[in-house]
């Protein structure tokens, strides 16, 4: 996607503009902007990727995709040969943009120090690890003055959150940029809609629903000789420590988008789901593959009593109802988000704006970059993700949980991750019975 024109309402005059800050963490408020290093383009930005998936992978070649003066140095992965061929493959794609010797190239839990270290004096780190993974990484780069693009979900448990949210304040102090991939809050489609939401298109919004109901997932098979933590590492979405479940990890934007339109968080939340038709390879619910849910459904209450309705779901092949949309619902109309506010007294009115958010996101943080300015994104990146995390823990425990009590003592489900490596036994083990724990309503403690 090419760089906005100037005449497009960009994101940073939308947040002054609009008057819709978010009450509870002024996410939305006015972003920062301090001088850095990088003044009108004379410097390099250089760049750590630390996660060689798909959107670490995807992220490094948005950022080449910039006019911004960029160069990737060091690249990490738990996997070292994952690591090595990424660098390859990068060379053969970008040429001399890449320069990453073999010893600028680490593997390991505990390798993301090394890349992040190299990133050098104000260098950009893009943290594409699995979530669960994400919070120390996160709290390292502040440590060591980087300016960070983290995915989402930032952390698969309310621990991993609230070191999250720390070092996001911490980042503010040291005026370092904090760039989170929720997308949607790049796109001119999504900032003008839900700017003319909040200007009264519909009235008072007093209900949003949201989904995310999409197919199966990938699913790797054990390699002989791998340890169990090597092999949940590769296979981390289907493990809640390190993936947060689906709603965390792919529902997180639809309520991120439900957060942004209703101005704040919710305050409690009860829900319900199931992970008995999960598609493993040609199985479906086979509990010695997989540990998290095949779908979930979440009512969300917001201070003001206002609603928020969330389906996710994750079933292979096409006999299910497959659906990703925000919808909001006022006293004057509705409104499918990014498509078109529906008037009940008038003519639909159609969004316009561009769309491409994954490239958008990375073209803003350069462009900051390069002219001295910086934005930090973090604190509702944090929270977008403690969302997911409320409604996963009120759909795997059966009860309604508040905001506040989850967020003081919610279950820790990475205990004493800082000091893992790959041959660490992981908190999710085989039961007698050969399977991986589910969680049970009723008698899953979200508190434990």
């Amino acid at each position: 996607m090419s760089k906005k024109s100037d005449n497009a309402p960009s994101r940073r005059k939308f947040l002054k503009t609009s008057g819709s800050a978010v009450a509870a963490s002024a996410a939305l408020s006015q972003l920062p902007i301090e001088r850095v290093a990088h003044a009108a383009g004379s410097d390099t930005v250089s760049v750590a990727l630390v996660g060689c998936g798909g959107r670490g992978s995807g992220a490094i070649s948005q950022i080449r995709n910039t006019k911004g003066n960029t160069k990737l140095v060091a690249v990490a992965d738990v996997d070292p040969k994952k690591a090595k061929d990424r660098v390859a493959g990068y060379r053969k794609q970008f040429n001399d943009w890449v320069d990453v010797p073999e010893d600028r190239v680490f593997g390991g839990l505990n390798g993301y120090k090394s890349a992040i270290d190299a990133a050098g004096k104000d260098g950009l780190v893009v943290i594409a690890t699995p979530p669960g993974f994400k919070p120390q990484q996160f709290e390292y780069a502040v440590k060591q003055n980087k300016h960070i693009f983290c995915e989402k979900p930032v952390a698969s448990d309310t621990p991993g959150v609230r070191r999250v949210l720390a070092a996001a304040q911490e980042a503010k102090k040291k005026n370092l940029m904090v760039g989170i991939g929720l997308q949607r809050r790049h796109e001119e489609r999504y900032i003008n809609n839900v700017k003319m939401l909040h200007d009264g298109a519909i009235g008072e919004i007093n209900l949003m629903r949201v989904y995310w109901n999409g197919r199966g997932i990938w699913y790797r098979d054990r390699q002989p000789g791998q340890s169990e933590m090597a092999f949940q590492c590769n296979n981390w979405y289907h493990f809640i420590w390190a993936s947060g479940d689906q709603i965390c990890e792919q529902h997180i934007h639809n309520l991120d988008v439900g957060n942004w339109v209703m101005q704040g968080y919710p305050i409690m939340a009860n829900g319900m789901g199931g992970g008995e038709m999960r598609q493993v390879g040609k199985t479906y619910g086979d509990r010695t593959k997989t540990q998290i849910y095949d779908h979930t459904f979440v009512e969300y209450t917001y201070a003001n009593g206002h609603k928020m309705y969330s389906q996710g779901r994750h079933l292979g092949g096409n006999a299910t109802f497959g659906h990703v949309a925000e919808y909001a619902h006022g006293s004057k109309g509705t409104c499918r988000l990014a498509s078109a506010i529906v008037p009940f007294d008038g003519n639909p009115i159609r969004i316009t704006g561009k769309g491409g958010g994954h490239q958008q996101e990375q073209t803003d943080l350069i462009e900051a970059l390069m002219k001295g300015e910086i934005y930090n994104e973090g604190e509702y990146g944090a929270k977008a993700t403690f969302t997911a995390i409320l409604g996963r823990e009120a759909c795997y425990s059966g009860r309604q949980i508040k905001w506040d009590d989850l967020l003081e003592k919610g279950r820790d489900y990475c205990p004493g991750i800082d000091n893992w490596t790959v041959d660490t036994e992981p908190p999710a083990m085989k039961g007698p019975d050969g399977k991986y724990p589910v969680p049970r309503p009723g008698i899953w403690n979200p508190f434990a």
